[in-house]
């Protein structure tokens, strides 16, 4: 039997509304579904808590009924929620997507002025998440497009780290920052850290244009990373160790209701599993199942899942 893991993660907290028409680009008068609670590192979080770990979230939402919405999904699946301020007088940062029929989405944003960048990183903060006895802690790359949240979260990696907690990475490449120098200075940073870093195809060109997998993983598991994995979304996924291990699972095919949240879902579930104590092809599989299982349901966490859940769906698609 695995020992629940001690997980932690750093970032945005939002609540989320789904359009319930496609095409709109919120350019037209309709119908939303919401709130949801959201936010990659939120998604991460809840997700890896339900995976099995013992988790705790560093965050802000606003003294409002949408910051209430976040706190109790994530205090019901049992992340620890007390390094998350509520802000008064600011909202919680919220996010409405929009599909199309091409597969495409749109997003409406409120997060440079909400509660979601105004979280602690000062030196009680990082002396409750040493005192918690992290194994990791996660950053999604989605949190470093505000300066603010940037600096703390490369602050606190940086302490917990000295603590002795690794650092798991999913760049989560925002292209628009690309003109923003210490943005890319940050993700190389952490990138430096990671002892599992967990690129998409997409992060991967952006970091290691025409480079292999096996080419830049080998690199980065030479400096020091314990596992490189590729989230290909429906291609499957595929990775390598520090050990000389390599794992390569196929996507399931599923119906697809709602893509958000997914590669955070493989995140939290092998993240999850390995500071359990999983062998590294069971974390890919795993993660894997559980990425599939978060699109079948519209909004960002309704589809995260139980490893029962997860391993309920893969004894059925054997």
């Amino acid at each position: 039997m695995l020992k629940p893991g001690r997980v932690g993660c750093a970032g945005e907290l939002l609540v989320e509304f789904v359009s319930e028409s496609k095409n709109g680009r919120h350019r037209r008068a309709g119908s939303y579904r919401g709130p949801f609670p959201s936010g990659a590192a939120g998604i991460f979080i809840d997700q890896a808590a339900q995976a099995g770990s013992r988790c705790i979230f560093v965050g802000a939402v606003g003294d409002d009924a949408f910051g209430e919405v976040i706190l109790q999904r994530l205090a019901e699946h049992g992340v620890e929620t007390s390094l998350i301020r509520k802000v008064r007088g600011v909202p919680t940062g919220s996010a409405f997507v929009s599909y199309n029929d091409d597969g495409s989405r749109d997003f409406v944003f409120n997060i440079a002025h909400s509660a979601a960048t105004q979280f602690a990183a000062d030196a009680p903060t990082v002396a409750a998440m040493k005192a918690f006895g992290l194994d990791f802690m996660h950053v999604s790359g989605s949190a470093l497009g505000d300066k603010r949240m940037r600096d703390n979260i490369l602050g606190l990696c940086t302490a917990l780290k000295a603590t002795g907690a690794k650092i798991s990475f999913d760049p989560n490449i925002r292209k628009e920052l690309a003109s923003e120098a210490s943005y890319f200075d940050v993700v190389r940073e952490l990138t430096a850290m990671a002892s599992i870093f967990l690129p998409s195809d997409d992060d991967a060109e952006a970091l290691y244009p025409g480079r292999t997998l096996s080419d830049f993983g080998a690199e980065l598991c030479a400096r020091g990373a314990d596992y490189v994995v590729l989230k290909r979304g429906d291609k499957g996924a595929q990775g390598l160790s520090r050990s000389g291990e390599t794992a390569k699972v196929a996507a399931h095919k599923v119906d697809v209701r709602d893509p958000t949240g997914a590669g955070d879902c493989f995140c939290g579930t092998f993240v999850s599993l390995i500071a359990s104590g999983a062998g590294f092809a069971d974390a890919m599989r795993r993660a894997n199942a559980a990425g599939a299982l978060a699109v079948t349901e519209i909004g960002p966490m309704e589809g995260n899942s139980t490893l029962a859940a997860i391993d309920a769906f893969l004894a059925s698609a054997s």
